[in-house]
């Protein structure tokens, strides 16, 4: 079976790798549940306080996977989220190509719900990007998603961790303020969310910085193609160079996209139907929808197994008959060397009050462990002749 960690949770097999570590499938033996755990070695201090911060986080939000509980194991820490089964914005992209705008309306919708509540705990994400955007596995139903992997997240006015030339986060989906090293806040995680929608809508990762020339050089440009332009003046809201230019808050951006949406053509006829599917595997040997299965016994390697019979009988033939209480009598072997005598009724034997005086001419008989039992008729054979002994003495 898994290795255990902290003696609680029991790692099934791993579902992905995150920036500094492995993410598992595990099963939570005190909830009663499979968790997903990610694991991270505690390699320096910048790690462990990272993930001191990252577990710390508590948002109670349906767009949010933050960490639920935490456990620490020799050289090793992990912390446990909620199962997501529908894999990534990265995956659909690679599967789909560029999504519907309708479609995307619905996931920038939820994600800027999710990272209104984010914003609103003081917590700056730093990453937004495809890979850390999950989907519940929701078929061909209203997608679902939430907003993960907080391990570079910072509260405002937390001391950074790094140096302050050192610029955290993915390559490419960095706002101008970031890379110039300015202190992380909220407008920095909308621009990213503006990029990451048009890499959506166009299935082509954007350059960022020849973006922000363009935004420079001539203002604002002319929407990209197959983007409406009502949902580019809210993409171009969240583009701007100026962080003084952008939306302020996540809410306030999800309320100029509703607005947009209602000026929006529906969705084409044509249009292809965007399905999440199940991207987990089914579970592995041992382990079953309500855990680890019950564990057996290893037979000795090379030993067919054998079917328990009763003592004295060999394969092939067929046992005696069980034994009856009610009939009151007890199954014996029949004797080989004499016939079968006529049971006689039993004859109450009450022992003595105190033992027989020992004959003078005979030799008392040594201690030694008890006679077997005599049957009853032999007995009694035995004491006729003794009777017939004595009254033959008497008479003479």
């Amino acid at each position: 079976m898994g290795e255990v960690f902290a003696g609680r949770y029991e790692l099934v097999d791993p579902i992905g790798r995150g920036g500094v570590g492995a993410v598992w499938r595990a099963w939570d033996h005190r909830r009663r549940r499979y968790v997903a755990a990610k694991v991270l070695q505690q390699s320096d201090a910048h790690t462990l306080l990272r993930f001191v911060r990252e577990q710390g986080l508590r948002i109670d939000h349906p767009h949010v996977l933050a960490p639920m509980s935490w456990a620490a194991d020799d050289d090793k820490v992990l912390f446990t989220m909620d199962v997501v089964r529908g894999g990534s914005l990265a995956h659909l992209i690679g599967d789909y190509g560029p999504l519907p705008p309708y479609f995307v309306c619905v996931v920038l919708d939820q994600l800027l719900s999710g990272l209104s509540a984010v914003h609103t705990e003081g917590v700056v994400h730093r990453d937004i990007k495809p890979a850390n955007i999950l989907l519940e596995a929701t078929g061909t139903g209203r997608p679902h998603v939430r907003l993960s992997d907080f391990g570079i997240a910072m509260r405002k006015g937390e001391p950074r961790l790094t140096d302050t030339n050192y610029v955290m986060g993915t390559p490419g989906y960095f706002a101008p303020e970031q890379m110039l090293g300015d202190e992380p806040d909220f407008p920095a995680d909308l621009f990213a969310v503006g990029l990451m929608a048009l890499y959506l809508l166009t299935g082509r990762k954007p350059d960022a910085e020849a973006l922000v020339r363009r935004f420079l050089e001539h203002g604002t440009p002319n929407a990209p193609e197959d983007v409406p332009e009502p949902l580019w003046q809210v993409l171009a809201s969240l583009l701007q160079p100026d962080p003084g230019m952008r939306f302020r808050t996540a809410t306030g951006a999800r309320k100029a996209l509703a607005e947009a949406v209602e000026l929006m053509d529906g969705p084409g006829p044509d249009e292809e139907p965007i399905e999440v599917f199940d991207h987990l595997g089914p579970l592995p040997t041992g382990f079953g929808p309500e855990g680890p299965e019950p564990r057996r016994a290893p037979e000795a390697p090379g030993t067919p197994a054998t079917p328990w019979l009763p003592p004295g009988h060999a394969l092939g033939t067929p046992p005696e008959a069980p034994f009856t209480p009610s009939s009151g009598v007890t199954r014996r072997p029949a004797p080989t060397t004499a016939p079968a005598v006529p049971p006689a009724p039993p004859v109450p034997v009450h022992p003595p009050a105190r033992p027989p005086a020992t004959h003078p001419h005979r030799p008392s008989r040594a201690i030694g462990p008890p006679p077997a039992k005599v049957a009853v008729p032999v007995l009694i054979v035995a004491l006729l002749c003794l009777a017939v002994g004595i009254w033959a003495l008497t008479a003479g």
